[in-house]
């Protein structure tokens, strides 16, 4: 019989978990941890991440809500270059979320930033990188 390890895995779902400062630079939420499932179809191709956050609770809906509150509150696209990235949607007045320096680096393997969009949506950027 497979476990759900193997039948994950045979079907493209990946699950971890992040903490610590990189999580906490890109959602600029202190004492963030959020679990994740990646989702890849078998013919490849773009990836869904689907993500809930262990820590910190959430709070009550908002038009400027964090990424942690309950609904849909971001969407992620993959970009060849985070920087240039971040630098178009700033031209158009849109910040990082995390401030200053809220872009993240995880493992040498991934930079994140999170924008927030014009409908409160947050925008997650990211670059593979390694």
């Amino acid at each position: 019989m497979l476990s759900d390890d193997d039948i994950a895995g045979r079907h493209g779902i990946h699950t971890g978990s992040v903490e610590g400062e990189f999580v906490e630079t890109v959602c600029g939420l202190p004492g963030a941890h959020r679990e994740i499932a990646m989702l890849r179809p078998p013919s490849g191709g773009s990836r869904l991440e689907l993500a809930t956050f262990v820590t910190p609770d959430h709070e009550p809906g908002s038009p400027t809500a964090m990424a942690n509150e309950l609904g849909l509150r971001s969407v992620s696209f993959e970009v060849g270059d985070l920087q240039a990235a971040v630098d178009a949607v700033a031209a158009d007045g849109y910040g990082l979320i995390g401030g200053i320096g809220g872009i993240g680096e995880y493992e040498n393997s991934v930079r994140m930033a999170y924008v927030r969009g014009p409908e409160g949506i947050i925008v997650s950027l990211f670059e593979q990188i390694g």
